[in-house]
């Protein structure tokens, strides 16, 4: 089965400053570990397009892209908070990256694949409608969540997210709106600090303690995730597939292994097998480790690939 990637030069020359630990040389790592796997004709790579101003405004309010568009620089960088900053390439990146998952939406909607990855940066996750934040500008799982709901028509969309931080953005985005369960494993406490009290009925938050390892995370999703995927029966799977809950990753505390990313990628494909007709549309999120991270990916896609 082949496999649509979307990628862009400029997602890897957007940057943040030296040392910032979501660096291009995570997506440099994940694209040369993909082209020297052995993948072959498994993956149909594809140029991802810049996301609409409509595609866009789905999730996120007008002040917040005037903002980013302002802030834009053309030399040098410009901070939206601590943590996010923006040099000459990142507005165009961030469009990519959203508009990657949009394009991916369409792809595997209108039968043109059956599954695709996009291996972009920025991540999203973080990216509330009203504010970037921890990395990202815009959120790209909840954009291409969007698109699938109002531009396909779709009644149920599920986001799989195993980042080691909570999605808040994309909670934000969709609380309370039931053609969407967001199901989310997070390391807690830890940044962002929330999601652990979350209730609303479509949200499945499962926080993980310090030092949970391959047990803990695979409970989590036998016992949380797949009963609520099975009574949701989702028309697509979409994945904030983030890679930094491995045990080699130095921004968290988490003891996954490769081997844990390939089973859970399993699980989800197994659920879209059996409502979604296959389609799974996944995006790339944390994970700084280059080295893990890269492992951790092509283990991931190999799954999606059948």
């Amino acid at each position: 089965m082949a496999v649509s990637l979307l990628t862009h030069a400029d997602c890897v020359l957007h940057e943040m400053g030296l040392h910032h630990p979501e660096s291009p040389e995570r997506l440099k790592a994940v694209l040369d570990a993909l082209d020297a796997s052995g993948f072959g004709g498994e993956l149909a790579e594809g140029e991802a397009p810049e996301a609409s101003a409509e595609a866009l405004a789905r999730v996120h309010d007008e002040a917040h892209l005037e903002l980013v568009r302002e802030r834009a620089p053309e030399t040098d960088y410009a901070y939206l908070d601590p943590d996010t900053s923006m040099n000459a390439k990142s507005l165009s990146a961030s469009l990519r990256a959203a508009g990657a998952v949009v394009r991916a939406t369409d792809l595997v909607l209108g039968g043109e694949a059956t599954r695709a990855f996009c291996a972009v940066r920025p991540p999203g996750h973080h990216a509330t409608p009203a504010r970037a934040m921890g990395f990202c500008i815009f959120n790209n799982v909840a954009v291409g969540a969007a698109n699938a709901l109002e531009r396909h028509g779709l009644e149920r969309v599920a986001i799989l997210d195993f980042d080691v931080h909570h999605g808040n953005g994309t909670e934000d985005a969709f609380t309370g709106d039931g053609r969407v369960l967001f199901c989310s494993t997070f390391q807690h406490p830890y940044y962002p600090f929330c999601g652990a009290d979350s209730r609303a009925p479509n949200l499945v938050n499962v926080p993980l303690p310090a030092m949970t390892g391959s047990e803990g995370f695979r409970h989590a999703v036998e016992r949380h995730w797949l009963p609520a995927l099975e009574r949701f029966e989702p028309q697509l799977v979409m994945v904030s597939a983030g890679f930094d809950a491995h045990r080699e990753d130095p921004l968290a505390h988490l003891q996954l292994g490769d081997d844990d990313y390939e089973w859970v990628t399993a699980r989800i494909v197994e659920v879209a097998d059996r409502f979604a007709q296959g389609r799974v549309v996944s995006t790339l999120e944390g994970g700084y480790n280059t080295r893990a991270l890269a492992r951790s990916v092509v283990r991931h896609v190999r799954v999606l690939a059948g």
